[in-house]
């Protein structure tokens, strides 16, 4: 008798086991659908709404990828307009040349050189204890690259804009920015390879 109940145990054992696995085995494949199918939904929805402002290139070509992290190179120099505030930063090559004298030296910038503008609107500090501007919304980086076989009509700079606005946390091609953009105005400083601002004593 034991005999026989042992082997009606290990009966309903089996039983239960295949009834538990197969019921896993048709609801787990929903689940795992179900998340695929989420996942998969997400991931398009921040493919559309993320923005990756590296993509964008301006009226003439100049691809924002060139200045791929320029929001770590060093800085240059800083400006004030009465609108603005401005930091300089530029690529690694172009820092080189500057601690090699260039531009004073009668050098141009190599090939390569690359700088950048980053731009401000300016707002009174209201922690500090004195009066003093700091910079409140970004509004966009002005950019400049020297590849003189792309930009031989403009003494082998290239410039853009790339306008950032807050609200919708986007960068643009800035529509009027063409090749020569910034160039007229950067004529005047022809002598020191198109430059405005020098590396500064730190």
């Amino acid at each position: 008798m034991s005999e026989l109940v042992k082997k009606f145990a290990a009966q309903e054992q089996r039983e239960q086991k295949l009834e538990t696995r197969t019921a896993v085995e048709r609801f787990s494949g929903v689940p795992i659908v179900v998340i695929a199918v989420t996942v998969l939904a997400v991931l398009v929805v921040t493919a559309v709404y993320a923005q990756d402002k590296y993509s964008l290139k301006s009226p003439s070509g100049i691809a924002f990828s060139d200045f791929r992290g320029y929001e770590d190179w060093a800085v240059v120099s800083s400006a004030r307009t009465d609108d603005v505030l401005k930091v300089i930063v530029a690529n690694p090559a172009m820092i080189q040349a500057y601690k090699a004298g260039v531009p004073g030296n009668g050098q141009p910038f190599p090939e390569g050189s690359m700088i950048v503008k980053l731009q401000w609107k300016p707002k009174k500090s209201s922690e500090a204890p004195f009066a003093v501007d700091v910079p409140d919304v970004f509004k966009q980086a002005f950019v400049m690259e020297k590849d003189s076989k792309r930009f031989p009509k403009t003494g082998g700079w290239g410039y853009a804009v790339f306008n950032y606005d807050a609200a919708s946390d986007k960068f643009t091609a800035d529509p009027q920015s063409l090749s020569d953009c910034g160039h007229s105005c950067h004529v005047a400083v022809k002598a020191k390879d198109y430059i405005f601002h020098p590396y500064q004593k730190r």
